[in-house]
């Protein structure tokens, strides 16, 4: 049985992931509008990659004897200052998320739920690699000034992106 502390955090958490579903899915309506399909791609799988982690949460909190309690998901921003705009936005939202990760850990720790702890390493490890992914993406768009051929470059390779099973 999972503590009604860690329950809460974990019920926050999915809100938390479920947020950066609805950001990531409004970033690619924005993309596409901006013509930019291969980046809408990307952030259509980044959305599907969050849904993924709520639902993972969400299945732990039931396995562990808890009860599921979703929130309301606010609404998320619809428009950026171009590219580059985006990328920060993801880098930042991406910290953002390891932080509340690092936190939902030492509250695992702090109530002693070994089993806890060792499922949120699995997220802890993600995102490592969400937050290294972004900034190798965010540097390339900087060093073109996000624009010219190589944003349409790096549009076409974004459009390649699969989602990887987790």
């Amino acid at each position: 049985m999972i503590s009604k502390r860690l329950e809460e955090e974990l019920n926050k958490q999915i809100n938390a992931e479920m947020y950066s579903a609805y950001l990531y899915l409004s970033m690619s309506a924005y993309l596409a509008k901006e013509n930019l399909n291969g980046f809408s791609h990307w952030m259509k799988l980044q959305f599907e990659e969050e849904q993924g982690h709520a639902m993972k949460f969400f299945q732990y909190i039931l396995d562990r004897g808890g009860n599921v309690e979703l929130e309301k998901i606010n609404r998320p921003q619809i428009s950026w200052n171009g590219i580059i705009d985006v990328f920060e936005e993801v880098y930042k939202h991406e910290q953002y998320i390891t932080n509340l990760i690092n936190d939902l850990v030492d509250v695992a720790i702090q109530e002693r739920d070994h089993a806890t702890v060792a499922m949120l390493q699995w997220y802890v490890s993600e995102q490592v690699e969400e937050e290294s992914t972004v900034s190798e993406l965010l540097d390339q768009l900087r060093i073109i000034d996000g624009k010219g051929s190589g944003l349409f470059m790096l549009d076409r390779e974004a459009k390649s992106r699969s989602l990887s099973s987790n």
